[in-house]
């Protein structure tokens, strides 16, 4: 095999392979020698065909195989050879004549293109500054949980008279559409809190000054984006029997109620709520704190990116914009701009992702950070998890699709290589509040991106991970199929 290096521009490299036509002969005689014995062939004993014979059956098959093959072992050839760290996946191009190769007529010859590592030094770590907002938990915030714990845990008791705002009314319901009854649409001893606003608009409403005994048609329009698409939209009407009124009975915040979900006392009930909520403030706390650590990242490495791993990046990109605006999600500050001014913008979003997943990568590589099999293993149980009943059929695909467990890999990886680096880095606490927490930020200059939003477009385009954090596995990429549910129910589909 000679591989010679044609071009050189920039990270992107083309090498030229070629496989001189004696050393596939060669190569082709050796696995037909190989196989003769094998081969069990009418007319012969099994071990006794001759090879001349072995050549003209299957010449020509045997011979493709060993084209592929030796195709493979150019590119890993060309990798190796040249101590190349590919940054793409290479590319074969502007392969010879294959019948006259196959004919012994010609040589194999063929390019492999393809994109290299960039070469940089990662910053001194412990040069890095970031700054790492953190909130405590407020008697005020835990009161509130208590409050809503309490509320959640509300009981009721037979009231005399009529119902009014947030009483319970035990009822039993029969939905019509044009005077048919739908699918769903029925049920029996079902419980309405009047004002929770959990049912349909007007249902509640309705059944307000009702009694026991009462029988009540209610008229009521399904919501145009209701969950059932038979039923959104449409004019229904129910008949209704009330079989109960009860009215709410006060929950104590107290030791009972710690005791109603599983704890011995309030105190205790009080230490676990300071303890989720402080898990969610240091959640959020992180979060801030790797924004700023990529800022930092960024600001701090200049060199040049693969073309292709960029290119990759931005077609990704600019597919979820596409999308969106076909949705009718557009992002309001795309609004009126061309498509090169939008590009260019996204354009710069690819880059620093890519940028930053480079430098990720390789502070990772050169500190030994790794993703032990378990943690891959516990995330794929996680990703499971969230499909009951469908188990097996996830772990099936994982096992089959090693670029589903990449991909589970890579955020992992990627986590890992943030917390090492800001165990590394000058990390400065700043005190804020709980509001000042969850804010937006805006990214900072060095991104040369537009400021971090909500809207559905930006909220994918502008993940900070670069090609390290890909979307989650296809085992799971459909949503999970809203559940069918009684017609008046809630607003919204499951």
């Amino acid at each position: 095999m000679q591989i010679v290096e044609k071009s050189a521009e920039g990270l992107s490299r083309v090498y030229g392979v070629t496989f001189a036509a004696s050393l596939i002969a060669t190569r082709t005689d050796a696995k037909i020698a190989e196989l003769a014995p094998q081969l069990n062939i009418k007319g012969f004993r099994k071990g006794k065909v001759p090879v001349v014979h072995v050549k003209r059956m299957y010449g020509k098959s045997i011979l493709g195989e060993l084209l592929n093959e030796l195709v493979q072992e150019g590119i890993e050839g060309t990798v190796s050879s040249n101590g190349i760290r590919a940054a793409s996946q290479p590319d074969v191009k502007n392969l010879g004549n294959l019948a006259d190769v196959m004919d012994g007529k010609a040589d194999l010859t063929f390019d492999v293109e393809l994109d290299i590592m960039p070469d940089f030094t990662p910053a001194d770590l412990q040069s890095l500054s970031v700054t790492r907002p953190v909130a405590e938990a407020t008697e005020a915030e835990i009161d509130e949980a208590l409050a809503e714990i309490a509320k959640q845990s509300q009981s009721f008791e037979v009231k005399k008279g009529k119902a009014a705002n947030g009483d319970a009314v035990v009822c039993n319901f029969v939905g019509k559409i044009d005077g048919v009854e739908f699918d769903g649409g029925k049920a029996d001893g079902s419980t309405v809190v009047l004002g929770s606003n959990t049912y349909i608009p007007g249902f509640e409403e309705q059944l307000v000054g009702v009694k026991a005994g009462d029988e009540k048609v209610l008229n009521v329009t399904f919501p145009a984006e209701y969950g059932v698409a038979t039923l959104a939209g449409k004019a229904a009407t129910f008949d209704v029997t009330v079989v109960e009124v009860k009215k709410p009975v006060e929950t104590k915040i107290d030791d009972e109620l710690a005791k109603t979900i599983g704890l011995s006392d309030l105190a205790t009930l009080k230490d676990a709520i300071k303890k989720n909520i402080e898990d969610q403030l240091a959640q959020l706390s992180r979060q801030k704190a790797k924004r700023s650590l990529l800022d930092a990242l960024d600001a701090t490495h200049s060199f040049d990116l693969p073309p292709k791993m960029l290119a990759a990046e931005f077609e990704a990109i600019w597919a979820q914009v596409t999308q969106d605006k076909a949705a009718g999600n557009e992002d309001p500050e795309d609004a009126g701009k061309s498509e090169d001014e939008l590009k260019a913008e996204y354009t710069k979003i690819a880059e620093r992702r890519v940028r930053l997943g480079l430098v990720l990568a390789e502070l990772g590589r050169v500190n030994g950070v790794e993703v032990k099999d378990e943690e891959v293993a516990r995330a794929i149980q996680a990703e499971a998890s969230r499909y009951p009943g469908q188990e097996r059929q996830v772990y099936e695909f994982f096992q089959k699709n090693p670029n589903a467990v990449a991909s589970l890999r890579a955020p992992l990886y990627e986590e890992k290589v943030v917390d090492f680096v800001l165990q590394m880095a000058k990390v400065t606490d700043v005190t804020v509040t709980r509001a000042e927490l969850e804010s937006e930020d805006e990214v900072a200059p060095a991104a040369e991106a537009k400021p971090a939003k909500k809207a559905p477009a930006k909220a994918k385009a502008k993940k900070e991970a670069a090609p390290a954090e890909e979307a989650p596995a296809e085992a799971a990429a459909e949503e999970k199929p809203a559940p069918k549910k009684k017609a008046p129910a809630k607003k919204k589909a499951d």
